[in-house]
């Protein structure tokens, strides 16, 4: 599909500056049509690990593609070298699209890209995508909230940039708070995640489900309690990426789908 941004008023992506552009989970469908503009018009993509194969068919002809992903525990591209990557392609007067899985500014880095852009004095553009928060929930068949059974959600991250659980969050808040917290980047640490929630006085029998390479068609769903998380009953085969939710909303599993 070729867009003709002169139907819908879109910006123009000059040479010389940086787009910063959420994927969206993997199922390209999911993509908006800015962010397919924004590919169709881009002379270089920079993308991350978790951007899907499908969505990179949609550059145009003659695209640079770089892949720099980052992922935990694996040798990876540095923060500050994909700033400086993102500011010299721009100096060379490349139209760059920073293409991130999911949504830039949701646990994606990209507020520092940004904050690195400004400093640099390069122009750029924020292009907001689909957070699999909201997407793997509901390609699960599960309501982010539910009139009637919870009007909050939190989403929280796993995993620090150290690689252990972030020291910053109020377990006991969520857990008093939040009837279903949704989990970024959970796995290697969703034992002691479920312990604390335990602590904080959540029920053992509350449901967790478990979203792996959610949207794509190769997304599965594991379903356990809190105890048995706490307990380590987790499949070992499950592959990241992996979302996590916590609550009793899982139970309507099925409404959405």
């Amino acid at each position: 599909m070729k867009i003709d941004p002169s139907h819908f008023g879109f910006p123009e992506f000059s040479a010389g500056s940086v787009w910063l552009v959420g994927a969206g989970p993997g199922d390209p469908g999911l993509l908006s049509l800015l962010a397919l503009h924004a590919l169709q018009q881009a002379d270089e993509v920079i993308y991350d690990a978790l951007v899907d194969a499908r969505v990179l068919r949609l550059a145009q002809t003659g695209a640079v593609l770089t892949s720099a992903g980052k992922r935990g525990g694996r040798p990876s591209p540095q923060q500050p070298d994909i700033s400086r990557l993102l500011i010299a392609r721009a100096r060379a007067g490349s139209r760059v699209l920073r293409l991130k899985g999911g949504d830039p500014f949701v646990f994606g880095r990209g507020g520092e890209e940004a904050l690195a852009l400004e400093d640099a004095g390069i122009p750029y553009r924020v292009v907001p995508g689909i957070t699999a928060g909201i997407a793997g929930l509901a390609y699960a068949g599960i309501p982010a909230t539910q009139r009637g059974a919870n009007s909050a959600v939190a989403f929280v991250t796993g995993y620090a940039s150290s690689g252990a659980l972030p020291a910053d969050i109020d377990w006991h808040a969520l857990a008093k708070g939040a009837p279903l917290i949704v989990v970024y980047m959970a796995m290697n640490h969703l034992a002691l995640i479920a312990a604390k929630l335990l602590e904080a006085g959540r029920g053992r029998d509350e449901p967790v489900i478990i979203i792996s390479k959610a949207t794509t068609p190769q997304q599965r769903i594991v379903e356990l309690d809190l105890a048995k998380a706490a307990a380590g009953a987790i499949p070992a085969d499950i592959e990241p990426p992996a979302l996590v939710a916590i609550g009793r909303t899982i139970r309507l599993k099925g409404v959405s789908a």
